[in-house]
């Protein structure tokens, strides 16, 4: 059954004005989970910037869904704590019934500046972008922990690879989308690889991105384990690689092992040549890592015909 979403009775006159000559009203969207020390601030900071704040409560056993509403915010309650990504499928689920403009993704925790959101919108009701993504690493500077930096990164890196699409900072989930983005996205990740899986289809549906600068507050301690939450997003990064794209997952590995192997092998050959001996050991690693090589590079291209035969349906 799909939420019932009514916009704020005490949105101001100006805001009225300028929804009522634009094709959409442009929304907020916050997941959140346990959050009542913020939220209430982050809704009545976001509420200056956009049209309906709407705050997907996932399951918090705190005051969070009540403070949000308290604070002006349509709350949309989901029965148990099921994840970032199901919490934002809920709020893309709203946003397309609204028929929205645009959409802002930002957190309740307060790491966010609500101030920012005009820069994140502009790229969007210019028409020259689908996803714009806040980066907290292209001019501006923020009091992040020098281990969290490097972390963040690393997982940039390996997604910027992965997924073929290149940003400065993958992870931040401070960003604003175009309606045509919000009619792409439905995540089917699980745990807190969203943001990753985004780039995938950013590069599947062949959608426009920039980033912009924005400041990230870390006086707050981090409520999960930075080094557990990194290796989930890890885990769902190569999970998606293998879905997305089996020729890169399965083939470069494979053709990787059949190199190795071969070069092995020569090297078993000049051995013999030279000592007149053959190192079986070494001969048999060698043809291992060729079988298992030339399996990968067949599973390579068995899963991407399939995928995309599926993908044609």
């Amino acid at each position: 059954m799909k939420p019932m979403i009514t916009p704020n009775a005490d949105s101001t006159s100006l805001q009225a004005q300028e929804q009522a000559v634009r094709p959409g009203p442009i929304l907020a969207v916050i997941p959140a989970f346990d959050e009542d020390r913020f939220i209430g601030s982050v809704v009545l900071k976001t509420r200056r910037f956009v049209d309906q704040v709407i705050v997907v409560d996932d399951g918090s056993s705190d005051e969070t869904a009540a403070l949000a509403e308290a604070a002006g915010a349509t709350v949309i309650r989901q029965p148990r704590n099921l994840g970032k990504a199901a919490a934002l499928n809920a709020g893309f689920s709203a946003a397309r019934e609204l028929e929205a403009l645009a959409v802002v993704l930002l957190d309740g925790d307060g790491q966010h500046n609500p101030s920012d959101i005009p820069a994140l919108l502009k790229p969007i009701l210019d028409g020259t972008a689908d996803i714009v993504v806040g980066s907290r690493f292209i001019g501006v500077a923020s009091n992040a922990p020098q281990w969290r930096v490097v972390g963040q990164h690393a997982l940039t890196l390996a997604t910027n690879i992965a997924s073929g699409v290149a940003l400065t900072d993958s992870q931040n989930g401070f960003r604003a989308l175009s309606r045509r983005a919000i009619q792409h996205f439905t995540f089917k990740t699980r745990g807190f690889s969203v943001e990753s899986e985004m780039q995938f289809l950013i590069k599947e549906h062949r959608l426009m991105v920039c980033e912009v600068p924005i400041a990230v507050n870390y006086d707050e301690k981090a409520k999960r384990n930075p080094v557990t939450h990194g290796l989930q997003v890890l885990n769902g990064i190569l999970r998606m690689v293998g879905q997305n794209r089996p020729l890169f997952f399965f083939g470069v590995p494979g053709m990787l092992m059949v190199a190795g192997g071969l070069l092995w092998m020569i090297l078993v050959v000049d051995r013999f040549n030279t000592y007149g001996r053959l190192a079986v050991g070494n001969a048999l690693l060698a043809v291992l890592l060729i079988i298992i090589g030339v399996l990968s590079l067949f599973t390579a291209v068995i899963l991407h015909t399939i995928r995309a035969y599926m993908t044609a349906r």
